[in-house]
């Protein structure tokens, strides 16, 4: 499995962006998929996810309401639509991906479960 991230980039406050994942070799009918985001001396968080077996996708509490995850399987993307961005929403964003995926109900979206990364962008919200 591999994954490509882009979109990232410098947004003021209040501003939008679009994140994009390529995914190749990853199956969405058996695995979970999703967008984590870290800055430097935190642990990974999780910011929104999507699985096999859950018709919910899940989002953190921080981005409730301004994040959403979508995918397109016949192309093998995900997306994360981001607005309203605030200045802690700075951070390096991560496409990651579980396959397969071992308990996909109720998904948690935790980094500890993704067995696969993509490189990682940055996205920089200025106040």
């Amino acid at each position: 499995v591999q994954l490509v991230e882009s979109g990232g980039g410098l947004v003021q406050t209040g501003g939008s962006l679009k994140l994009s994942c390529k995914t190749s070799g990853f199956t969405f009918d058996d695995g979970a998929i999703g967008w984590f985001r870290q800055v430097p001396g935190k642990e990974r968080e999780g910011v929104s996810c999507i699985s096999s077996e859950d018709s919910n996708t899940y989002y953190g509490d921080s981005v409730k309401g301004r994040f959403t995850m979508s995918s397109d399987t016949a192309n093998n993307m995900v997306y994360l639509q981001m607005n309203d961005l605030k200045p802690d929403d700075t951070a390096v964003y991560y496409c990651a991906a579980e396959a397969p995926c071992r308990y996909c109900s109720d998904y948690e979206c935790n980094h500890y479960d993704m067995d696969y990364w993509g490189e990682g962008i940055q996205v920089t919200v200025s106040p």
